[in-house]
C-alpha cells in the first residue's frame, strides 16, 4: 500500500529561492501530492532574520537556530540546503546531514564544484540521496536528461550557455551597440547582476555548472580545478560589431569535450555561427547541448535562474525523494567512475578571432603575417578598415584550425610589434556546433 504520510521538509536558507520553494510547495500542493503520491510539506526552517516578510506563510513552521540544528530534527525527512557558498553553515550542514543519514537536496553549485566528490562519497556510503537539480540551469531540467532520459548514450560533449547575467550583458551589447561596463551597470540595477559582479562575469560561476555537468555526462569526479576558466570583461562593442560582420554571435560559453587525450573543460567567450540554434539564445535565458551517441544532438533552453525556475527544480528533486526514486549522485556509483585525463587549454584544436589596435605606418601588416607564418598559423581572413597613417585603428584576423599553443606563441610575437597599441584580444571560433 502507498505511503500516504507527508514527506517532512526542512529548509535551510529563505532567501529569493528559499521562500520561493515554501511558495511553489504551498501554491502547488495538491498538484505535487498527487505526483508526488504524497504531501509534501514544509515543517522547520532556518534563516537569519525571522521577522522579514518573505511573502509566504510561515505561521505552521517550527524555526530552528541554525542549519545544523535542522538536520538533527527527528521530524525532518530531508533537508534542502539553500543558503549557498562552498565553505561554512551550507558544507558543514550538508555534511551533518549526510552523516546523520538524511537526504539532500541542495541548489548549491559551488558546494559541488569544491566538494561534490567527497559529498557523493558520504551519500553513497550512508544509502541516501543527494539530489542538486537547481544547481545547473535552474529550471531546465539538464541533470535529469543526462542522468535518466540520456542515460544510455556514451556522450561525446556537453556544452552550453550556463550564465543568464552573461548572456544578458552579451545581448544588450549587440543589440544596443554599448560597451560592456554600460550593460552591466543596467544588468546590476535590474537584479540581473550582484553588486560584486565577479563570480558572473569572470566565467566562476559557469565554470562551479560545467564541472558538475562534466561529472554526470562522463561518470567522472567533479573537477573543477581542472576547468580553464576565461570571462566577457574584455569582449567590447568594436568585437560583437565585428563577430556580425564576420557571421557570428559572442557567447559565453562552457565546453566539457571527450578527446582522445582525455577530457577537456573550458569556459570562455566562443564566437558561434549566428544561424546556430544556440546563438538565437539570447538575455537571461540558459541552454544546454547534449551530444550522444545514440541520441544525437539535443538541446535544452530555459530560464537558469530566479526564484520560479530554481524552485522548481528544487521541487522536482523532493517529489523523487517522496516517490523513493533515487539514482547515483554523478549517474554512476563511487566505485564504477572513470579516471579521465584533464586536456590543457594549450593542447585545444581551434579556430580564432583576433583583434588589433595598430598605429597605422608601413610594414605593420606584414610584422603580424610574419608572427602567424612563423608560428605555422594559416590566416582565413583579414579586415583592415582603409588608410589612416598616424592614427591608430583594428585589424581584425581569423585563423584556420591551429594549436592553440601555437597561437599565444603568435600572439606573444604580435603583442611585442612596436606598432601594436593594446595587447590583442582573442575569442575562440566554435564552428562545430
Amino acid at each position: 500500500m502507498e505511503d500516504r504520510k507527508p514527506l517532512r521538509v526542512g529548509i535551510a536558507g529563505l532567501g529569493v529561492v528559499g521562500a520561493g520553494v515554501v511558495g511553489l510547495l504551498q501554491r502547488n500542493a495538491a498538484q505535487i501530492a498527487a505526483r508526488a503520491g504524497r504531501p509534501i510539506e514544509v515543517v522547520a526552517v532556518a534563516a537569519r532574520d525571522r521577522a522579514r516578510d518573505r511573502g509566504v506563510d510561515l505561521t505552521k513552521v517550527t524555526w530552528a537556530e541554525t542549519a545544523q540544528d535542522l538536520t538533527q530534527r527527528n521530524d525532518v525527512d530531508v533537508f534542502v540546503e539553500l543558503i549557498g557558498g562552498s565553505e561554512g553553515p551550507a558544507r558543514e550542514a550538508v555534511e551533518a546531514a549526510l552523516a546523520r543519514g538524511l537526504p539532500v537536496v541542495t541548489a548549491n553549485k559551488a558546494l559541488l564544484a569544491h566538494h561534490g566528490a567527497d559529498l557523493a562519497r558520504m551519500a553513497e556510503a550512508r544509502g541516501v540521496t543527494l539530489a542538486f537539480e537547481a544547481a545547473v540551469a535552474g529550471g531546465i531540467p539538464v541533470i535529469k536528461v543526462l542522468r535518466e532520459g540520456l542515460a544510455a548514450n556514451r556522450f561525446s560533449r556537453v556544452y552550453g550557455i550556463l550564465n543568464g547575467t552573461c548572456n544578458y550583458i552579451l545581448t544588450k551589447m549587440r543589440q544596443e551597440g554599448r560597451d560592456f561596463a554600460d550593460v552591466l551597470a543596467d544588468a546590476q540595477k535590474l537584479g540581473y547582476a550582484e553588486a560584486d559582479p565577479t563570480f558572473d562575469v569572470d566565467g566562476i560561476d559557469a565554470a562551479h555548472k560545467l564541472s558538475i555537468l562534466a561529472a554526470v555526462a562522463f561518470g567522472t569526479d567533479v573537477a573543477f580545478d581542472k576547468v580553464h576558466v576565461e570571462g566577457i570583461r574584455h569582449v567590447s562593442a568594436v568585437d560583437i560589431a565585428f563577430a556580425e560582420e564576420l557571421g557570428y554571435r559572442i557567447k559565453l560559453l562552457g565546453i566539457a569535450a571527450l578527446t582522445e587525450a582525455g577530457l577537456e573543460q573550458r569556459v570562455h567567450p566562443c564566437m558561434v555561427p549566428v544561424d546556430s540554434a544556440i546563438a538565437s539564445v539570447e538575455d537571461v535565458y540558459n541552454a544546454v547541448v547534449a551530444e550522444g551517441d545514440a541520441v544525437g544532438t539535443s538541446m535544452m533552453v530555459g530560464r537558469g535562474a530566479g526564484a520560479g525556475p530554481t524552485a522548481s527544480a528544487v521541487v522536482a528533486d523532493l517529489i523523487d525523494l517522496a516517490r523513493g526514486f533515487s539514482v547515483p549522485t554523478f549517474s554512476v556509483p563511487v566505485a564504477a567512475k572513470v579516471a579521465l585525463p584533464s586536456v590543457a587549454i594549450d593542447k585545444h584544436r581551434g579556430a580564432y578571432y583576433v583583434r588589433l589596435m595598430v598605429l597605422d605606418q608601413p610594414g605593420v601588416i606584414a610584422d603580424i603575417a610574419g608572427a602567424l607564418r612563423d608560428e605555422k598559423v594559416s590566416m582565413e581572413a583579414m579586415i583592415q578598415r582603409g588608410r589612416n597613417p598616424g592614427e591608430i585603428v583594428p585589424v581584425v584576423l581569423t585563423t584556420h584550425e591551429t594549436d592553440e599553443a601555437a597561437m599565444r606563441r603568435a600572439l606573444t610575437r604580435i603583442d611585442g610589434v612596436p606598432a601594436i597599441t593594446e595587447p590583442p584580444r582573442v575569442i575562440r571560433i566554435m564552428e562545430q556546433l
